[in-house]
């Protein structure tokens, strides 16, 4: 299933990840983990902040995913199934398909 990871990062604990190099291995950890579609990384109500898009295969995968952003960073995080364009362009025309 297609999922967004929203990490919200709290500043004091990434600036050591940062002097440190947790942060940096962390993030690429992830990203070698998940194999995102797409990732960003910016600002979000004023602390350092991620979004990724991939594909959760099962989720007993989060615990592993996601620990070491809480352990290390006191991060906020959210994850959540997310579509496409295409689909839910697939969704709405099953919608019309089926029966009322």
């Amino acid at each position: 299933m297609r999922v967004m990871l929203r990490a919200h990062f709290d500043t004091a604990a990434t600036n050591e990840g940062i002097k440190s190099g947790a942060l940096p291995a962390a993030i690429k950890k992830l990203m070698e983990t998940v194999e995102p579609e797409a990732a960003y990384f910016g600002l979000h109500e004023g602390v350092r902040s991620c979004w990724m898009v991939f594909d959760l295969q099962d989720s007993s995968q989060m615990p592993s995913l996601v620990e070491d952003m809480f352990l290390q960073f006191n991060a906020e995080l959210e994850v959540g199934p997310v579509m496409n364009a295409e689909d839910l362009a697939k969704g709405l025309a099953a919608m019309k398909s089926s029966p009322s």
